[in-house]
């Protein structure tokens, strides 16, 4: 008898922290927003592009359990950045034991800035496999972009690249790509993972009474590390470039799901911290999201604007239909990408940019 007692315990003790990594219901902020640009399947630039996440991204995760080995998947990322021929100057920047690089072109502003953090699932990526993204911000927006290299995982906790996130923050308000000068103009912008931490790093700001940011721009942002927005699955079949990815995850039992965010992350998937969604979402700096209607996160951008512009912020979303995750990248392959730099640029211009 006492043995079933513990177990019925145990099993309530369970239940309980089960609901407290679930978190509050965000279906609440599920909205059907139009799609903002209509962009067509059968285009010779998305055929280009979905042959290369298939070469690239698909076929290389076939026989690995979990996905690709994350160090040729790293070596690939930045392989492709490296291939790229671009109009900017790159230039290696340190801020402490970070590394990374300034982005400028020749109408670039140094005291007008964009910080930029790079996305990968937190485990690929750098400033060199994002110079497509970086190189456009900075020829079309006249701005000098900082991207940072922060830590990655395994090798380091999920808080390591929070925190070189926020230390990147504070130093691009007193230096920029000339040496030491207060920022007269800042933007965060980020792509999935990154969009994560940008979201992160604004929140940071405002509870620690540091400058907010000008202005915002998350690409595709991961804002909700509960997994709990329908397309996750709905669009599964449709995002080419994070099913061979995370496709795995989307058949494990959900409760077993956040118990392993939990214990990878030393976080709560609904804390604040990891899932800015959960967080207060008000008082934050006018902020952009650009999403693919057809992609798994779609429904993180959709909430996550749908929340703020509750909350009071200013956020706005625009939508690409049929776009892979983060499609920028495919920059001058698909128009689309290049689209959705003139919006990013005529919305910074809008924010003294």
């Amino acid at each position: 008898m006492i043995f079933l007692y513990i177990l019925l315990a145990l099993l309530a003790l369970i239940i309980v922290i089960t609901f407290w990594l679930k978190g509050e219901n965000l279906s609440k902020y599920d909205v059907n927003p139009p799609v903002t640009f209509e962009c067509d399947p059968d285009s010779e630039g998305l055929q280009i592009v979905n042959q290369s996440l298939y070469d690239n991204f698909i076929k290389p995760a076939k026989g690995h359990k979990g996905g690709e080995p994350i160090k040729a998947k790293r070596d690939r990322f930045d392989e492709v950045g490296l291939a790229g021929t671009y109009p900017s100057t790159f230039t290696p920047l340190m801020i402490g034991d970070i590394s990374g690089e300034w982005v400028t072109s020749k109408k670039s502003d140094p005291n007008k800035r964009i910080l930029y953090i790079h996305g990968g699932a937190f485990t690929v990526g750098s400033a060199v496999s994002h110079r497509a993204i970086t190189s456009k911000l900075a020829e079309l927006t006249g701005a000098s972009v900082c991207v940072i290299n922060y830590r990655l995982m395994p090798e380091h906790p999920r808080q390591a690249g929070i925190e070189d996130s926020i230390t990147a923050y504070k130093w691009i308000l007193e230096n920029g790509p000339d040496g030491p000068a207060r920022v007269h103009k800042l933007c965060v912008s980020g792509d999935s993972a990154g969009g994560n931490l940008t979201l992160r790093v604004l929140q940071w700001a405002r509870d620690n009474n540091v400058r907010a940011a000008d202005a915002a721009v998350p690409l595709s942002p991961l804002a909700d590390a509960s997994c709990s927005g329908k397309t996750i699955k709905t669009n599964m079949a449709t995002d080419n470039m994070l099913r061979p990815l995370i496709g795995h995850l989307v058949n494990i039992w959900w409760p077993l799901l956040l118990w392993g965010t939990w214990h990878n992350t030393k976080h709560s998937p609904s804390s604040p911290v990891i899932s800015p969604i959960f967080g207060k979402l008000s008082n934050l700096p006018p902020t952009l999201i650009h999403a693919s209607s057809s992609e798994i996160l779609y429904d993180d951008a959709c909430r996550y604007v749908e929340k703020a512009t509750r909350a009071g912020s200013d956020a706005s979303l625009q939508s690409w239909s049929n776009m892979p995750h983060v499609w920028q990248i495919f920059t001058p392959v698909l128009p689309e990408a290049h689209d959705s730099m003139v919006e990013i640029a005529r919305f910074l211009k809008k924010h003294g940019f």
